[in-house]
């Protein structure tokens, strides 16, 4: 068990849950997309609609083999087109939460979910006028479907670029709704399919997606300038930095480009690692956290994050992912310094007004306070 205490003066007792709201959502169908991916149909609640942006994710609560576990998913609905709720799974190797879902769900059955998070996001207005340039790889097309039907509907002088990587024609995930949503917008919505495994009749780009294919693919896009362009990504670790590349090399502003990731960054991981030791992390150090009405003050022990020592003490901090990516525990710090083990799920933006990640946060001094929601 971590150390860590309340200050008597400050808290005497822990309050009930507050802060994220919690729906016990049921289930309305589980579709089949591909052989790895299915999509989960939720229900609304009867209490009203959930809120949510295009671009955000639902934290799905499931006890598997006796542990409650917690994933995020990206909502593949749109809060404009689809009444009901929708995320879509893809089995990973070794994936305890994909696998028992894709496994054991079926309709009638009931899930735990956090409610929506995450800021991958944009606002839609039918005054706006731009070009949304997206690439995703795999199940990274689950917010941009969103993305797509949202700006389709709602701003009709604006168009969709979507380049979508996938191994083979049969794991192309929403093949036959792109195809549907292409038609039915045809001339805003243009549809360029990659595939690393491409059939004998196959007219189309295949092999991995790679700067002189992304040069290529890039002058198909229609040119609508910087200022009216937005540049989103989502998809394996390699795929986006090739794209990331290929818009460096273009000039793109930084301020244009957005990316989600499902999954740790693992290049340029050791270069990371090693400057993570220096002296001021091997102290035990007190953090004051201001969440939900409430102020807390815990002893972050050496190697402990602030999200574990706070859940410890029986802090319902809001959390998903625990790998620094999702943005659902990220709280503003106040004053302090605060060492992230992952800055992948924050922009320069959000650092620089000081927000941290408590999944991957290490106080480094003794005057840490963190404002949460």
């Amino acid at each position: 068990m971590a150390f860590g205490f309340f200050k008597k003066s400050e808290k005497k007792e822990i309050p009930p849950q507050g802060g994220p709201h919690y729906f016990e959502l049921k289930v309305k169908a589980v579709v089949q997309e591909t052989k790895d991916a299915i999509s989960i149909i939720f229900e609304q609640p009867a209490s009203g609609k959930i809120d949510y942006k295009s671009g955000q994710f639902l934290t799905l609560i499931v006890p598997v083999n006796g542990k409650e576990v917690r994933r995020a998913y990206s909502l593949c609905s749109s809060p404009f087109v689809d009444d009901d709720l929708a995320v879509t799974v893809k089995r990973v190797d070794n994936g305890l939460m994909s696998n028992w879902l894709a496994d054991n769900l079926k309709a009638g059955d009931t899930l735990k979910i956090m409610e929506p998070m995450g800021h991958f996001t944009t606002e839609f207005g039918k005054d706006r006028k731009r070009h949304l340039v997206m690439f995703a790889g795999g199940s990274g097309i689950t917010p941009m479907l969103s993305h797509i039907k949202s700006l389709l509907t709602q701003e009709p002088d604006s168009i969709a670029s979507l380049i979508y990587c996938n191994r083979d024609i049969d794991s192309i995930i929403f093949k036959d709704e792109l195809a549907k949503w292409e038609t039915n917008y045809q001339g805003r919505l243009h549809v360029i399919h990659i595939l690393d495994n491409a059939p004998m009749n196959w007219q189309g780009y295949s092999g991995l997606l790679n700067p002189d294919m992304l040069k290529k693919l890039f002058e198909r896009i229609p040119a609508w300038g910087f200022e009216k362009t937005t540049y989103l990504m989502c998809g394996p670790e390699g795929m986006m930095k090739n794209v990331e590349t290929l818009l460096a090399e273009h000039s793109i502003p930084q301020e244009k480009i957005f990316k989600e990731s499902f999954v740790q960054g693992t290049i340029d991981k050791d270069k990371k690692q090693e400057a993570v030791s220096t002296p001021s992390e091997n102290k035990a150090r007190e953090v004051t956290i201001r969440y939900d009405g409430h102020e807390y003050k815990i002893l972050v022990e050496p190697k402990r994050t602030i999200l574990e020592t706070a859940l410890d003490k029986g802090i319902d901090l809001p959390f998903s992912c625990q790998s620094g990516l999702c943005t659902a525990c990220r709280g503003k710090a106040l004053s302090g310094t605060v060492k992230l083990d992952e800055e992948e799920g924050l922009s320069q933006a959000e650092r620089a007004e000081g927000y941290v990640l408590t999944c991957v946060g290490h106080p480094m001094t003794d005057d840490v306070v963190i404002e949460i929601g």
